[in-house]
């Protein structure tokens, strides 16, 4: 999330400087705007993958507990 925030800024503050130049005309690069779409395409596409790992290793840690209580259970039956 850091990352896209800073990226966004990033974007913000170049499309500024770009409206501040001393030209006739104030062009934006296309190029430049091209790059931080792509830069904020992969920002995201990192931000969905680290959240789909800590569901995983959430679902995972969970299904361990369930396993530990289970295993347990059948010792204290067995015990009995």
């Amino acid at each position: 999330m850091k990352k896209f925030i800073a990226l966004s800024l990033v974007a913000a503050a170049s499309l500024s400087l770009g409206a501040c130049s001393k030209g006739a005309e104030n062009v934006v690069d296309a190029n430049a705007v091209v790059d931080a779409n792509v830069t904020t395409d992969e920002a995201i596409a990192d931000i969905n993958a680290a959240a789909g790992d800590a569901l995983n290793a959430a679902d995972a840690a969970l299904d361990n507990a369930g396993n530990a209580v289970e295993a347990t259970a059948d010792n204290a039956a067995n015990a009995m």
